[in-house]
């Protein structure tokens, strides 16, 4: 026996420092070995092997999900940022604001804004592991600027699966012979249709082309509403393929990144390879020479015009998709010490590359469409659905074999498309699951819920005056309303979370602390630019229209109230944390503002922000 004792004394003290040496606690497996001697004494030898520990935080919580590979993150966050604005907008803008010139200010504004709030949300979201509500247990009183970005996530929504919707309608018209927006001989055409060259008996400002009128009187039947006030039913065409669209992000979407991870690999890659193909065909068309060289033209004179660097500024700060919340969303799930910094710069240039890249591609189809029209550049270049519902679908459909180019050019919108929906759903999905604990069990039945939800709301946009209700949220849904939450986002970092604490959480996951270049930037550069932008974008403002329509003024003031309600919840919510915490005001305001995780530092005197009023009302305590 005493011998046994002996054993076992000698085989604990080898067991203890595994004991010690892992920081899991649990449950253990003991193996137990009995061994006869000769002389008939038993010795029993015991193994202490530690059951796999479960998936933890050091909280206690169960691990977040990561990611299944790195380049499933990349293609996510690439395909959200580059979208149809990349296609749509930004060619066009460069070319009426000086060509080359033009990526002067666009280039300018990326540096000193774009990367710096991109890497910034992409940093918050790693560090925190929560979506875009709960990342500001770092500092509680702005967690209203979270709710901000998911409700304007959610209106985006309302609207931007209606332009998915048309693209696929328009992909499943053009698996024809001949393309339905070729003549005038349909029963949706007007008799002020008229082809190009028809210079008969049309007056010039009320002709309209084939694409033109297919688009909108025989896609959106527009021509059977008076107005916003006269919507109609739902067009089954289009309700269709809307339900289809939403099927297709609510099974990218049920599973988290397990599925959206993959569902990317296609949808992120395929406008690339598309692009590259039509480029390819553009570049040996008649006149793709001369609308590539109007795209580049450079004129300096233009960077005298203070809106050309406006409108720099603006398109910088939608193109990369700061302020919805999906880099939050995305980084959160990334592993803790993944270089967010190398990210930040490949996916924000990769962005701005697209943008540039697919301008050779449009303005290589609008040169061929100019001269063979035989008019000037400036009557075919436009921006918005126009250009690639309109124009580009009337270039393809003078090409040989112009079925086959129109699928291929539409399957691209659709991927463009998509890619960007997942990510606008998954801000929504992963930032309320983060803030309501209750959701994480079920989080098959609410991404049903909340893809069901925005299908109901956007069948007001598929109805014979469903343009004029898209036209109306995509005017105030997520313009000076994402501004704003961006700039609270930058101020509550930067001056309450503090530049220097945020800097070393980014140097405990990658090792490696921002430079002076970036911490400048989210402390002084980047608001600065912000609150500028908020300011031009009230002082700009023009109310809504569509063509010739003007919406009346309560439409504007619908338009107001849901761009208001997003904004409002920064306020509301700073309003309801104060009043919500014990004491006075001046240790509400040390509470709402203290990192949740340093709330035991109030409690006992040692506070290290808004010191001089917490040490005041700590002096009148003692009196």
């Amino acid at each position: 026996i005493q011998l046994c004792r002996t054993h076992l004394v000698q085989m604990s003290s080898v067991v203890a420092p595994e004991k010690t040496s892992s920081n899991f606690v649990g449950p253990k497996e003991v193996e137990l070995i009995l061994v006869k001697e000769q002389n008939g004494v038993q010795f029993t030898s015991s193994t202490l092997v530690s059951a796999a520990p479960p998936q933890t935080s050091a909280s206690g919580e169960e691990e977040r999900e990561t990611w299944g590979k790195k380049i499933d993150f990349l293609l996510s966050v690439i395909g959200f940022a580059v979208d149809l604005a990349n296609v749509w907008r930004f060619p066009y803008l460069c070319y009426k604001n000086g060509g080359g010139a033009f990526l002067v200010p666009y280039l300018f504004f990326m540096v000193i804004a774009g990367m710096p709030l991109f890497y910034m949300e992409l940093a918050l979201g790693q560090y925190n592991r929560e979506g875009a509500a709960g990342v500001w247990k770092i500092c509680p009183i702005f967690k209203g600027v979270g709710f901000t970005v998911i409700l304007i996530s959610l209106y985006v929504g309302f609207y931007y699966n209606v332009i998915i919707s048309w693209a696929l309608y328009y992909l499943f018209s053009s698996f024809t012979g001949e393309l339905p927006w070729v003549h005038c001989n349909n029963s949706w055409n007007s008799i002020n249709c008229a082809d190009w060259a028809d210079n008969t008996t049309i007056n010039g400002s009320l002709k309209s082309t084939p694409a033109q009128e297919y688009f909108e009187r025989g896609v959106l039947h527009i021509q059977d509403s008076q107005g916003i006030n006269d919507l109609g039913r739902p067009r089954w065409q289009l309700t269709s393929c809307l339900a289809v669209v939403i099927i297709l992000l609510y099974f990218s979407l049920w599973k988290g990144v397990k599925t959206s991870g993959k569902v990317v690999w296609i949808t992120a890659t395929m406008p690339y390879v598309v692009l590259t193909v039509l480029l390819l065909r553009g570049v040996t068309l008649p006149g793709a020479t001369d609308g590539i060289k109007a795209y580049l033209s450079v004129d300096f004179l233009r960077l005298c015009d203070p809106q050309v660097w406006i409108e720099a500024a603006t398109q910088i700060c939608f193109s990369l998709g700061v302020g919805f919340g999906v880099l939050i969303a995305f980084s959160s799930y990334n592993k803790f010490s993944n270089n967010c910094y190398r990210d930040a710069i490949i996916t924000s240039s990769i962005n701005s590359l697209t943008s540039f890249f697919s301008g050779f591609v449009v303005f290589s189809f609008l040169g061929y469409l100019s001269k063979k029209h035989n008019v000037s550049l400036d009557n075919v270049a436009r921006d918005g659905a126009g250009l690639v519902f309109v124009i580009y679908p009337e270039a393809i459909a003078t090409l040989p074999g112009s079925s086959v180019w129109a699928v291929i050019f539409f399957i691209m919108l659709l991927t463009l498309g998509i890619d960007s929906a997942m990510g606008g759903m998954e801000s929504v999905i992963t930032g309320l699951i983060d803030e309501f604990k209750c959701l994480q069990k079920h989080r098959e039945l609410f991404t049903l819920f909340i893809v069901v939800g925005t299908f109901l709301i956007s069948l007001f946009c598929v109805t014979n005056g469903g343009m004029y209700v898209f036209t109306l949220l995509d005017h105030f849904a997520a313009g000076t309303s994402i501004l704003f939450g961006v700039l609270i986002e930058a101020i509550g970092i930067a001056w309450f979370y503090g530049v220097d604490r945020f800097s070393d959480d980014i140097e405990e996951m990658i090792g490696q602390r921002p430079g002076w270049y970036w911490r400048l930037c989210w402390k002084f550069v980047s608001p600065c630019f912000l609150l500028f932008m908020v300011v031009v974008s009230f002082a700009t403002f023009n109310p809504p229209s569509y063509g010739s329509y003007i919406f009346p003024p309560w439409a504007n003031m619908v338009g107001w109230c849901l761009a208001m309600s997003s904004m409002a919840m920064v306020p509301l919510y700073a309003i309801y944390k104060i009043c919500s915490l014990p004491g006075r005001l001046c240790n509400r305001l040390a509470y709402a503002i203290t990192p949740e995780t340093e709330h035991h530092l109030v409690d006992s005197g040692e506070v290290r922000r808004f010191t001089v009023c917490f040490t005041t009302y700590s002096k009148y305590i003692s009196k």
